[in-house]
């Protein structure tokens, strides 16, 4: 539905406030319904009434405090999908009806040289993330994509290409441009080996991805219960990494590993995967540091590096490259009402392969 706007007295647009969401109000409750407040949009902002929104195991780490960093109450949700419902005076670059998203973050500085450089994910002063944030002007806490209804400055808000569903696109704003910005930048491409270790969120994404990008790819998975879909995926190969000696007997065989494992795991078994000048990739963030012999590495100059996301530009163009060969998230669409039976389902690794809430059935 689109909002009306409307203006005060000085020629600020204005939307209604009050907005109906899902939050917890501690690590310990349940997510329930709850009324937030948005600001009102200033000139470069744009509303955004949200259609759909991923679940990410960031969602359950935050909403359980099991970072130490949370703050409540919480609204979470960084894989926002929805249509443009108003916009600021000076707004040129949106339409009102325009699919858009919004991802991990909705601020940064944009003078700092990350900022500069395309990379606001890595601003020096701090992204802004999209929940259990500070908002840098107000100084309020950010409130995710659990709602109805968000406001995000122009320039953090991507363009939703015509072809990809918005309950399937909208893991993307997170999931996708996790696996999607390592792979471009570390080297998937024809005539190289990229192993995925992990088909889970993020995994399943990855397999996609570095198919499209041309690439001979092999999944690594600790059982064979995710084979078929693998291989259905895009893979070449499944490896099952609990048999014995088969990791011993891939040594030196990959030129890039990405690492989408979050649960805790060594990282030395894999980097001897890599040939001469592999790199591995992690992208999961497992609860406790590994530890790592250097010899490992040294022996033949193989790289461990960590990615986070991508700036805008890049998850832009992550989006377009989706359209252009029809990837998107495999999905378990749910309500709202049903979001802490999928935090347990997600908690065991009993979804294939995102949940995404359908915010219609948001009273």
């Amino acid at each position: 539905m689109v909002i009306p706007s409307r203006q005060d007295r000085h020629g600020r647009f204005l939307v209604p406030a009050a907005v109906s969401a899902y939050a917890a109000s501690s690590a310990a409750s349940p997510l329930a319904p709850f009324t937030i407040e948005r600001r009102d949009p200033g000139p470069h902002d744009v509303v955004i009434d949200i259609d759909h929104c991923g679940i990410c195991h960031t969602d359950l780490h935050l909403v359980r405090n099991e970072w130490g960093r949370s703050r409540y109450p919480m609204v979470p949700g960084h894989e926002i999908v929805g249509r443009v419902s108003a916009l600021g005076s000076e707004v040129t670059s949106w339409r009102v009806g325009e699919r858009v998203g919004v991802g991990c973050f909705v601020d940064s500085c944009r003078t700092c040289e990350s900022c500069r450089d395309g990379e606001e994910q890595f601003c020096l002063e701090g992204a802004v993330f999209t929940y259990n944030g500070i908002e840098r002007g107000t100084k309020k806490p950010t409130l995710g994509g659990y709602s109805k209804r968000i406001v995000v400055d122009e320039h953090y808000v991507l363009r939703i290409p015509e072809g990809l569903g918005p309950d399937a696109a909208a893991p993307l704003l997170c999931a996708g441009i996790t696996t999607y910005s390592p792979l471009k930048r570390f080297g998937a491409a024809p005539g190289r080996r990229v192993a995925v270790l992990g088909l889970g969120g993020l995994g399943h994404m990855g397999v996609k991805f570095a198919r499209a990008l041309g690439a001979e790819v092999t999944v690594l998975s600790h059982s064979s219960r995710k084979r078929a879909d693998a291989l259905r995926m895009g893979a070449h190969e499944f490896v099952v990494t609990e048999e014995a000696g088969t990791l011993a007997k891939h040594a030196g065989r990959f030129d890039l590993v990405l690492d989408t494992v979050s649960a805790p795991h060594a990282y030395g078994p894999y980097l001897e995967l890599l040939r001469r000048d592999g790199t591995m990739a992690v992208v999961g963030i497992p609860p406790q540091p590994e530890p790592l012999a250097a010899n490992v590495l040294v022996t033949n100059r193989r790289r461990l590096v960590g990615s986070l996301i991508g700036g805008i530009r890049e998850t832009q163009e992550m989006l377009d490259f989706s359209a252009r060969h029809g990837l998107a998230a495999e999905i378990e669409g749910i309500a709202i009402a049903d979001v802490n039976t999928a935090y347990e389902r997600l908690a065991r690794g009993d979804v294939r392969y995102r949940f995404v809430i359908d915010l219609a059935t948001l009273a």
